[in-house]
């Protein structure tokens, strides 16, 4: 038999260090920034969004600029915008508009509708570039 040595039981202390960022929410309540930049504010835009397919010039794009049975076009205000990350931010297409008549190339954008009411449009293309901060 192997004969057993007693040892005083001992106990480790760690101290606690807080963390800078304790991510207790997650993701609730973060807000885009974003510029409504895409275009010229001199000129007048015609705005479609990709449809369910989610690709351009495709028969189920949607024509944002007639959606209320006129036509409405768009020019950029400039302005910083922030808006939920939980809002829809469609990928979409712009032509400059003169008199109601499309012409030159197509702007690729995203579009904030701002609810349905106002249109946005921004040349920046990678949604991971925007800047996010907590409302």
């Amino acid at each position: 038999m192997e004969k057993r040595i007693w040892t005083k039981p001992l106990a480790e202390v760690e101290q606690f260090m807080a963390n800078d960022y304790v991510a207790a929410c997650g993701d609730q309540n973060l807000v885009y920034k974003f510029q409504c930049n895409a275009g010229s504010s001199r000129s007048s835009y015609h705005v479609y969004l990709n449809g369910p397919d989610g690709v351009a010039h495709t028969a189920d794009d949607i024509d944002w600029s007639a959606r209320s049975g006129r036509l409405k076009t768009y020019s950029p205000c400039g302005a910083t915008h922030e808006a939920s990350t939980k809002e829809d931010f469609p990928e979409g297409y712009m032509y400059r508009s003169y008199y109601g008549e499309n012409y030159g190339d197509p702007i690729n954008v995203i579009v904030w509708t701002e609810g349905g009411t106002n249109t946005h449009c921004t040349a920046n293309l990678n949604k991971d570039e925007w800047e996010t901060t907590k409302s």
